[in-house]
């Protein structure tokens, strides 16, 4: 900054430093020109144009400093102007700032609540990832729980009978079968459906080979392939023979009956790899079915039975038909007697009302003593005729 006088003027003004340097060059003129001629020592002739130009210097150095403190002016001005410029944009932006934070504080809010919301369901879902895991907990236990079943031989076989009670239950109507039932050679059968003649009632036993399955799954060598299929071989067989010998009773049952295998794994694999197997049963008139194939059997049985029934109630149906039309006739012949007897006393009625009306007739001509119109009418004996009898 420069003070000249009442002016300050900053450096880092373009016009200042114009002026400022066309000053500093002017008094470089001059003081050159002074030296000049103190130096040269030139007469006065010379001096006089000089001192000329030196006037005529002045005036513009004159001019430039009325210019200098004209521009101070505008500069003056200028920075009115941009002071005021400052206060708006300060204004600008003090009310900018104020809409931005308000801005803010409303995202901010909402951002809040969607927070809490989603913290909120975050805490169901954990929830219900924890009940999930006690749900996987309880079915890890009753896993554990089945395998232990399966590895005792006598639940296993209670689990393969809950099974088929279960299929049967589901399958046909509560009449139909009888669970446990013991037949005239002493022997229990899982289940006994009674189906009419023929075929006549079936029995269904569960078995289940699970040794010698698992022993088969578990067979890493050929020889422990070998040894495993021929076990399960051997098991099936005895499950047949059993089956055919104690259930196939004739006159009693029908000519054949049926090998319930509670897992679906184990029927696969005999029809995949054991075929002699599934026709040694059929030869021995044993059909083995799964849970799966069971139910379309029980199916099949059921519409048998449906079938059996509808003939069954198709005679009470013709014996009610015919005891009915016998009614019908009844009412027929009771509505023609009483039709008979309606027309009888039809008759009567009108011949009541003939007779009714003559003697009404007749009333009124003795009321009017018209005896000779009932001479005439034949009915009125006069007294002249009595004494001449």
């Amino acid at each position: 900054m420069i003070t000249i006088g009442d002016t300050t003027v900053a450096l880092d003004d373009p016009i200042a430093l114009l002026a400022l340097l066309l000053g500093v060059v002017l008094i470089l003129i001059v003081v050159l020109l002074i030296t000049a001629v103190r130096r040269a020592g030139r007469s006065a002739d010379l001096i006089a144009p000089l001192a000329q130009d030196i006037g005529t210097l002045g005036q513009r150095v004159q001019s430039l400093s009325d210019g200098q403190h004209q521009l101070a002016g505008g500069l003056t001005h200028v920075s009115e102007a941009q002071a005021a410029s400052q206060a708006n944009m300060l204004k600008l932006m003090e009310a900018r700032l104020a809409e931005v934070s308000g801005n803010m504080n409303e995202n901010l809010a909402a951002s809040s609540t969607r927070t809490a919301r989603s913290l909120g369901e975050l805490q169901q879902r954990l929830e219900t990832i924890d009940k999930a895991q006690a749900n996987i907990e309880k079915l890890s236990g009753d896993v554990l729980s089945l395998q232990d079943i399966l590895s005792n031989k006598q639940t296993r076989g209670a689990f393969g009978e809950i099974q088929l009670n279960d299929i049967v239950t589901k399958a046909l109507p509560s009449d139909a079968f009888t669970l446990q039932a013991t037949l005239s050679n002493g022997k229990r059968a899982d289940c006994l459906i009674h189906l009419p003649n023929p075929p006549g009632s079936i029995v269904v036993d569960s078995k289940f080979p699970l040794e010698a399955y698992e022993m088969l799954r578990n067979s890493k060598t050929d020889r422990e392939v070998n040894e495993a299929a021929k076990a399960l071989r051997v098991a099936v067989r005895n499950h047949i023979r059993a089956i055919s010998e104690r259930y196939i009773i004739e006159g009693e049952t029908a000519d054949g009956a049926i090998m319930f295998l509670p897992s679906e794994a184990v029927y696969a694999e005999l029809h995949a790899n054991f075929p002699e197997i599934v026709r040694e049963g059929f030869a021995a008139r044993v059909w083995i079915v799964s849970p799966t194939t069971c139910m379309a059997t029980l199916n099949t049985m059921r519409a048998i039975l449906k079938d059996a029934r509808m003939r069954e109630q198709a005679g009470a149906i013709r014996k009610a038909l015919k005891l009915l039309h016998r009614d019908v006739e009844i009412v027929v012949e009771r509505v023609q007697k009483l039709d008979t007897h309606f027309n009888q006393a039809r008759a009567d009625l009108e011949g009541i009302g003939t007779a009714a009306e003559r003697a009404g007739k007749r009333a009124a001509k003795l009321d009017n003593f018209d005896f000779e119109e009932l001479a005439q009418d034949g009915d009125v004996v006069k007294i002249a005729d009595q004494r001449l009898g």
